[in-house]
């Protein structure tokens, strides 16, 4: 359990998100609206830098017979694109990285694990993937204004990392009203305890709730399409059935925020006097262009 738990925290660490954009769409999207309509596109220039301060906090129980175990985490860092070029259609290039890592575990009957890129030069065993991949490039991934991934080169290996595609929210290819409805299906592969996969569908659903002040309000939604009887496999999906509010900055073309929230309850997962309970809350918020961010000093704390 705790050696999951670590590579689930190494997983968001690394993506520092919870949405995919790198999957096949449906562009259908609702029936036609009245009032305005909205270009939603990302935009980018050479040599810009978007920050954003992201936090991740989980909270699992899980219980096989009379036995209940806790393991509640935090993850706060600053995750960074570098904009490398700029095309004429639009689509950009950009280094992923993250700058750094402020993680705490606490597991029920152990004390709790810290670490903290910034501060500490010695690092906890169940954190040593993270501490390596701290200020170094992840990832240079090409980017076209809708959000759809052309191009991606791993710098940073993570063999453990589920769900890789996750770089961003997708957005509709034309202008839309207030109310249109959008959806990308995409596929998980999940391991099963026999050692096949199973691959299991699922769809991301978004919505345009509201333009205020030049800031889009879009609604998500992750549901599980195949139809799953197995607690065994509902285990593992639970991370997936997000739901929550992204805010996009129409002028900027840019996340500026966003909240999304989990809370799942398997029953039989192990056995069929066990139970999984799993809560999480990701929120991220863009940092102003030019804000100071902390470093490591160059001689090691004492």
């Amino acid at each position: 359990m705790l050696k999951w738990k670590y590579r689930f925290l190494l997983g968001l660490f690394l993506l520092g998100g919870v949405l995919t954009a790198d999957a096949r769409a449906d562009r259908n999207g609702s029936a036609e609206k009245s009032g305005p309509k909205y270009a939603l596109r990302y935009q980018f220039r050479g040599g810009q830098m978007f920050r954003w301060d992201v936090t991740h906090q989980t909270s699992t129980r899980t219980s096989i017979a009379e036995t209940t175990k806790n393991v509640d985490a935090t993850s706060k860092s600053v995750k960074l694109w570098r904009v490398l070029n700029v095309n004429d259609d639009g689509s950009a290039t950009f280094e992923h990285s993250v700058e750094s890592i402020d993680m705490r575990q606490k597991l029920s009957g152990h004390k709790e694990v810290r670490y903290n890129s910034l501060t500490d030069d010695e690092v906890p065993v169940g954190f040593k993937d993270v501490a390596r991949a701290v200020g170094v490039p992840l990832s240079v991934v090409t980017l076209d204004s809708s959000g759809k991934i052309i191009k991606r080169e791993i710098k940073q290996s993570a063999p453990s990392v589920k769900h890789a595609a996750r770089v961003t929210i997708p957005l509709p290819e034309k202008p839309v009203p207030i109310g249109h409805t959008w959806s990308f299906p995409h596929e998980v592969n999940v391991p099963l305890r026999s050692g096949g996969i199973k691959r299991v569908k699922t769809l991301q659903s978004f919505e345009l709730l509201s333009v205020k002040t030049g800031v889009a309000t879009i609604r998500v939604a992750t549901q599980i399409l195949s139809p799953i009887r197995d607690p065994a496999i509902l285990s593992q999906l639970v991370q997936l059935k997000s739901r929550g509010e992204v805010k996009f900055d129409v002028d900027a073309g840019c996340i500026i925020g966003q909240q999304m929230d989990i809370d799942e309850h398997v029953v039989g997962w192990h056995t069929d006097a066990s139970s999984l309970r799993y809560t999480s809350r990701f929120t991220e918020k863009l940092l102003p262009a030019k804000t100071k961010i902390a470093q490591r000093p160059t001689t090691p704390r004492r």
